[in-house]
Formats: C-alpha cells, sequence, structure tokens
C-alpha cells in the first residue's frame, strides 16, 4: 500500500480473493448490536429514597412515642389494637417464624436490612419475627446504639403490630419480638 491506496497486484489478489462470494440476497447485514434495554434509574433511586424515608432516623417528629413498661423493657402496640395482642407476644404465644441478626452493622446498613428482612417475611406471610439488634457491647460507652434505631424504624412502619423485647431465653434485652400484619 503506497499512501493510503492499493497497488494493482492487491486489487487483483482480492478480487481473485472474492471472485466466488454472492451477494446476500434481500437482506442487508447490520453489524452494530441492538442498543441495551433502558435502565429505570429514576424508579430505582425513588424506590431507595422512598426505603430511606421509611424508615426515617433522622427526623423527631415522624418518630412515635415508644410506650416503656416494666422499666427500660421496649414495648409498642399499634393505635386501635387490642392490648391482649402485646400480653400474648410478651408471653411468647407466636411461634418466631424468622430472624434477622444486625450485628456488627452500621446504622444505615442496618436500617436497609431491617426493611428488606420486613418486606420478606410479608412476602412469605410469616407474622412473628425477631430482630436481634444487640445489646451495644461493641459500641462506644457500651450504648445500643441499634436498639433505639430498630425500636424507631419498627414503631414508623405501617405492618408493624406490636414488638416486646424478647424473652431471656431468645436475647433479652439484645432482641426483639415483632408482630407484622398478616
Amino acid at each position: 500500500m503506497r499512501n493510503g491506496t492499493l497497488d494493482d497486484a492487491a486489487r487483483a489478489l482480492f478480487r481473485d480473493a472474492v471472485a466466488d462470494a454472492v451477494p446476500l440476497a434481500g437482506s442487508r447485514a447490520h453489524h452494530e448490536p441492538p442498543p441495551p434495554p433502558p435502565i429505570p434509574r429514576q424508579r430505582s433511586h425513588d424506590e431507595r429514597a422512598a426505603l430511606g424515608e421509611s424508615l426515617s432516623d433522622r427526623d423527631p417528629d415522624h418518630m412515635l412515642a415508644l410506650a416503656l413498661e416494666g422499666g427500660d423493657e421496649a414495648a409498642y402496640l399499634k393505635p386501635g389494637m387490642a392490648p391482649k395482642a402485646l400480653k400474648d407476644l410478651r408471653r411468647g404465644r407466636w411461634v418466631v417464624q424468622a430472624q434477622l441478626d444486625l450485628h456488627g452493622m452500621q446504622r444505615d446498613e442496618a436500617r436497609h436490612h431491617v426493611a428488606l428482612f420486613l418486606a420478606e417475611c410479608r412476602r412469605h406471610g410469616q407474622r412473628c419475627v425477631r430482630i436481634v439488634h444487640g445489646k451495644g457491647h461493641g459500641s462506644p460507652g457500651r450504648v445500643p446504639v441499634l436498639k433505639q434505631l430498630v425500636l424507631g424504624w419498627l414503631a414508623q412502619r405501617q405492618e408493624v403490630l406490636a414488638y416486646c423485647q424478647a424473652r431471656t431465653s431468645e436475647g433479652g434485652a439484645g432482641a426483639v419480638i415483632v408482630l407484622l400484619a398478616g
């Protein structure tokens, strides 16, 4: 090749190589792959934002008051629910069907896992679940940071009917038993 042009010998060689070639009948070859399907990025962004807002721990105006009974044992009963539901939950009359352990998780990671866990439990028809938040032994000042956050998140959720501190054999002050709407 000289200066971007083919010499006569190269042209003749090419013609000999493709002499038996037959053009495709009625169609043109398309060498470009089809574009990928669109990704609904805004929808994903909106769903993540809604999840974060539904489990907010930064806005005290949206936090529901937690009913503390029997000292520092946390308990919650959704307004309109019969007190018997909380009593039955405390006595262990509901069988725990699923468990989530938040040990070692940071605040945002724990919030995300709680939301996913509750959605999965609802999808599988699980009504009574345990969330292990820990007692705070690994936290600065040995204060159970996740405990208060989890209790606040749960009280904000529509599907949570009641919760109470787990019995000693089920985790005691380091876990909460949650009753979900069916």
